[in-house]
């Protein structure tokens, strides 16, 4: 029996029709056994192949939702694994993920929420130098995959036709799915997501790289704002004999 099954994309449903606390807290012991439990498996070996590197984590989502925050549901009828680097806040930051709701699995690489003044800082590196960029990208649809995002609705400025795909771009994505059935349900799924993450991992850098320059020179602009030098000494106003 593989990671996903059925019997998993059916509990995630019975979710979505009965998103109240009796519903599920009658059925607990079927989300620890069909759905916790596969999924933090699923986890471990996503993230296997990035172990080693000390900058890298991840985490399984929990199936409580957060109260503080819409849609007010007492639980997740989505359920999701990231890998990626450290971060304070998490949709900000590009990311492996695995995600699986009843309509079946999607994964691959994103930056859900990236903050406009770093797109802004992306299409200025990517007016600079666009050639790594673009080259990750051919990669991508040489792998089967394309490059995709919610996009602006008002066009950015552009200043390269060969641009303009990307500059519209409000935010950044590269994913696979896989509908329920045989190649979800399999014991190779592991190996089909990690297939993707290596083909996306180029891009995952990339943008990881932009990230902690933009961060970088946002804090040594801050701490020059905040400490500035102090002013130059004044000429004396009195004439003084010496």
């Amino acid at each position: 029996m593989g990671y996903i099954t059925q019997e998993m994309l059916d509990f995630l449903d019975g979710i979505r029709t009965h998103n109240d606390k009796a519903w599920f807290e009658a059925r607990k012991a079927d989300y620890l056994r069909a759905v916790y439990e596969p999924l933090k498996a699923l986890g471990a070996a996503l993230y296997a192949p990035y172990a080693d590197r000390p900058d890298m984590m991840y985490k399984v989502a929990r199936i409580y939702r957060d109260a503080n925050f819409p849609p007010y549901l007492h639980y997740r009828d989505t359920m999701w694994i990231y890998v990626r680097h450290e971060a304070m806040y998490w949709s900000r930051t590009p990311t492996l993920f695995f995600e699986v709701s009843p309509e079946g699995a999607r994964f691959g690489f994103r930056i859900a929420s990236p903050q406009p003044a770093y797109m802004a800082y992306f299409r200025r590196m990517l007016e600079e130098d666009p050639s790594e960029f673009l080259g990750i990208v051919a990669a991508l649809e040489a792998g089967g995959l394309a490059l995709s995002g919610e996009e602006y609705k008002r066009p950015k400025p552009c200043p390269d036709e060969a641009l303009l795909p990307y500059f519209a771009k409000r935010s950044l994505a590269a994913e696979a799915v896989l509908p329920p059935g045989e190649a979800l349900f399999s014991d190779d799924l592991p190996g089909r997501v990690l297939d993707v993450f290596a083909k996306v991992f180029p891009l995952h850098e990339y943008c990881q790289g932009l990230l902690t320059e933009f961060e970088l020179s946002h804090i040594v602009q801050e701490a020059v704002q905040s400490d500035p030098e102090p002013p130059m000494a004044k000429a004396p106003t009195q004439e003084f004999m010496w």
